[in-house]
């Protein structure tokens, strides 16, 4: 992630005398920016999915349901995973506010790719997305944090929460409006409504970058010539590797989509896992920061196995609502894809609640350490899935059920993501090594990465037997239980490995 480090002379103020709710103007362009790009985001992920595995007589591509929630997996894996050459880029080369510039372009670019009706352009339009969303997520929440005068400003935490509005207000309508043009009128032009809308959170951006704090132009870390030689020709061989490999199997007749889902979730698996090595490995450490990095480390496999299943909503629940659940209620009827709004109507909902309950219980001394909020939201990932094993059961024999089911599901699955996911951001910011305390952040994302990876590999091995079924959701649910119990059990072990961070 990018470092907030200053040079001499550089103010951390909006430029603009104007506010915007008492708070810097400056974050009303990133609130706008981040409202659109989420809009953008999860509209064309509310399609994704229903598109991939819908009939092509019907416009789709016609893959199978395990192979389409793979895809849809890996997609949303590589979001996450770019999120750390994002940061990395900003740092080194052209500082946040030029890369969330560059990154919103990319994007914009992939939505309308999308709406071009080849698969070939579909996909690319998919990498373009991943790598641009990665470029804009590493480094925009850095650009709220610079409009404040230091981690003490008391605006500081009301500006992030107006910001997560923001993100939660654009991921709500974008399923309502993108996934109702998308399913009712045509796929593409539901994707190039997704397009329309990083389209209008960009040129809300270039229009505001004179509100920004100066702090956002800041290269912390220049990258000298020789280390940019070095880095370029690099990046060129593995490039031409790749390159000459998949174009011998394309020319071969051999090449699926297989072959890019493949690698992909090796890789998303395994860099954690050698990032987390070569941090241990690190003599630069001290025994108490090796130690809280073995106790960080059960927080990191307690968060995969959260977002193997969480991120489900946008593949095997989404397959489920098309295909065994009443898109009526209550005599109303709504395109499946409006499920998508759930979530963040729930967190619009519960989030004050929870945060009130977390300062509540704290006066009366009863604040539930980190690993047993952790547990917790264990618990109800994998009671959600059970939930849909019932579920899944109500639909045996081409039965369509009540869409409470799903309300239920994804009510149960907000939960456990409000005492996982900013309480993940809190931890690792607390357990992170002064050397890697940026890139400790971009460490935390790469759980969701880990988590998606698994599930898609877990879909591809299982195939459409299983993928979906009963057996499926309840093998799940269970060992997502399991780890919580685990986890609350040895407690006292991961407390002690986290030094003085409780």
């Amino acid at each position: 992630m990018a470092s907030t480090t200053l040079e001499p002379g550089v103010q951390s103020a909006s430029p603009s005398g104007k506010t915007f709710l008492g708070h810097p103007r400056g974050l009303a362009t990133l609130f706008m920016t981040e409202m659109w790009e989420r809009f953008s985001f999860y509209g064309m992920r509310a399609l994704l999915v229903l598109y991939l595995v819908a009939e092509t007589k019907s416009g789709g591509l016609g893959y199978s349901a395990s192979l389409g929630a793979a895809i849809v997996g890996v997609y949303n894996a590589m979001v996450y995973l770019f999120a750390l050459p994002g940061g990395w880029i900003a740092d080194r080369f052209w500082g946040p506010r030029k890369t969330v510039a560059v990154g919103g372009c990319i994007i914009m670019i992939g939505h309308f790719l999308l709406a071009v009706p080849a698969a070939a352009s579909f996909f690319v339009g998919m990498a373009f997305i991943a790598v641009g969303s990665g470029l804009l997520k590493a480094n925009i929440s850095t650009m709220v944090g610079h409009l404040y005068d230091g981690p003490n400003d008391p605006r500081r935490d009301g500006g992030f929460t107006i910001f997560y509005m923001g993100i939660n207000l654009g991921a709500f309508a974008a399923p309502l409006v993108i996934g109702t043009v998308g399913q009712k009128v045509d796929w593409h032009l539901g994707f190039a409504l997704a397009g329309v809308g990083m389209a209008l959170g960009l040129v809300q951006y270039l229009v505001g970058t004179r509100h920004l704090s100066a702090k956002s132009n800041v290269v912390t870390a220049p990258i000298s010539a020789a280390e940019k030689s070095a880095v370029l020709r690099k990046a060129g061989l593995w490039f031409a590797v790749a390159a000459v490999f998949y174009t011998v199997v394309t020319v071969s007749g051999h090449f699926t989509i297989q072959w890019a889902i493949w690698p992909l979730s090796i890789a998303g698996i395994a860099i954690p896992a050698v990032y987390f090595a070569r941090m241990k490995r690190d003599k630069d450490l001290s025994a108490d920061e090796k130690s809280k990095m073995t106790g960080y480390i059960w927080f990191f496999v307690a968060a995969a196995v959260f977002w193997m299943i969480y991120d489900q909503s946008s593949s095997t629940l989404s397959i489920f609502a098309e295909e065994n659940t009443s898109s009526k209620l209550l005599g109303f009827a709504f395109p499946t894809s409006w499920f998508q709004s759930l979530n963040p109507l729930y967190i619009m909902a519960l989030a004050p609640v929870f945060a009130w309950l977390w300062v509540w219980l704290s006066k009366r001394g009863k604040n539930p350490s980190t690993t047993m909020k952790f547990a917790f939201g264990l618990l109800m990932i994998g009671a959600s899935f059970l939930v849909m094993m019932l579920a899944m059961a109500a639909a045996s024999g081409g039965t369509k059920v009540t869409p409470l089911w799903l309300a239920v599901v994804y009510l149960v699955q907000t939960v456990g993501e409000l005492t996982v996911s900013p309480v993940g951001l809190s931890v690792t910011t607390k357990l992170a090594p002064a050397k890697y305390a940026s890139q400790m952040m971009g460490l935390w994302f790469l759980a969701v990465t880990a988590g998606d990876c698994v599930a898609s590999v877990f879909q591809l091995v299982l195939g459409d037997s299983v993928v979906g079924s009963t057996g499926y959701f309840a093998f799940q649910g269970a060992m997502a239980i399991a780890a919580g119990v685990a986890l609350a059990m040895y407690r006292r072990k991961v407390i002690a490995l986290m030094g003085d961070v409780h």
